[in-house]
């Protein structure tokens, strides 16, 4: 965000206000090429801004699933909330902690912001990176390939092979016999965070790079076509689906003609979301 021209000013909180302001200090030194300005500031101030990027929670840990942390990171958000309330009221809110679809479902009832003002990251990074795995075996740019990963940002996502191209034309035209198979490309996209977080604790610069697309095409009105986790009326959950991404959040859904497989591996990452869900809103009841 900060070497990009998206934003005039980037605000930081964090509860661990050393750790803040020496962030603040070392970004700073990048600031020279940059318009830019970055510095401290308070969960109130942060809620007057147009986009908020609520990045805080719990780490992954080496070799549990998101879903591990759904207990932890709703109080984190629960918390994060409630200090920056009253929210502007046209403000973006964007999640990128995990599990991100349930979390994006519990901050739109939280901040009482429209739902399309309230995205989830989503399998947006899971996409780009199905993308460079199929641009590597087919020997072209990542920009010619056209593929996306719908549903849950966990395990239960899926690819959307049927509709994925290259150049327009469909993918499975360029795959030879020593090419991988599809879902050994998709297991790869689905399992890179993991191997990542393994070696080094956490993922950082493929999901800021993102962060920073899906801000810029909203601040610029752009309106391009992202796989982020969004509210779908027809669904009743937060889930991602690609959708155009401008002034306000998400304008509107695409819909993808997905074949009678993917249809069903998409209505069970959907249940896996509401199942998550419900487990929240149970505790709930009992706290």
């Amino acid at each position: 965000l900060l070497l990009r021209p998206i934003a005039s000013d980037i605000l930081l909180v964090d509860t661990d206000d050393l750790r803040l302001r020496a962030q603040v200090q070392d970004l700073s030194d990048a600031a020279f090429l940059s318009n830019t300005k970055i510095r401290p500031s308070t969960p109130v101030e942060a809620g007057q801004c147009n986009i908020i990027v609520i990045t805080a929670g719990a780490k992954s840990r080496d070799g549990k699933s998101r879903r591990n942390l759904i207990d932890r990171n709703y109080l984190v958000l629960d918390n994060v909330i409630r200090e920056m309330s009253p929210i502007r009221k046209d403000a973006v809110l964007l999640l990128v902690s995990n599990p991100v679809d349930v979390l994006a479902y519990f901050a739109q009832k939280m901040s009482g912001l429209p739902h399309a003002q309230v995205i989830g990251s989503g399998t947006f990074l899971d996409s780009v990176r199905l993308r460079s795995a199929l641009a590597d075996q087919v020997q072209v740019a990542d920009t010619a390939v056209h593929a996306y990963v719908l549903g849950e940002h966990g395990d239960s996502q899926m690819a959307a092979w049927s509709t994925a191209t290259v150049g327009g034309s469909p993918v499975q035209n360029f795959l030879s016999s020593t090419c991988p198979s599809l879902s050994d490309l998709a297991n790869s996209a689905k399992t890179k965070a993991y191997s990542i977080i393994a070696a080094k604790g956490a993922t950082a610069y493929g999901i800021a790079s993102i962060v920073s697309s899906i801000c810029e095409s909203i601040i610029l009105n752009q309106r391009h076509v992202r796989p982020v986790s969004h509210w779908i009326e027809s669904l009743e959950t937060y889930i991602s689906l690609p959708a155009v991404l401008g002034h306000g959040g998400v304008q509107k859904t695409i819909e993808v003609p997905l074949d009678e497989t993917e249809k069903e591996l998409l209505q069970k990452s959907v249940e896996e979301i509401r199942s998550n869900i419900r487990t929240v809103e149970e505790g709930e009841q009992y706290q």
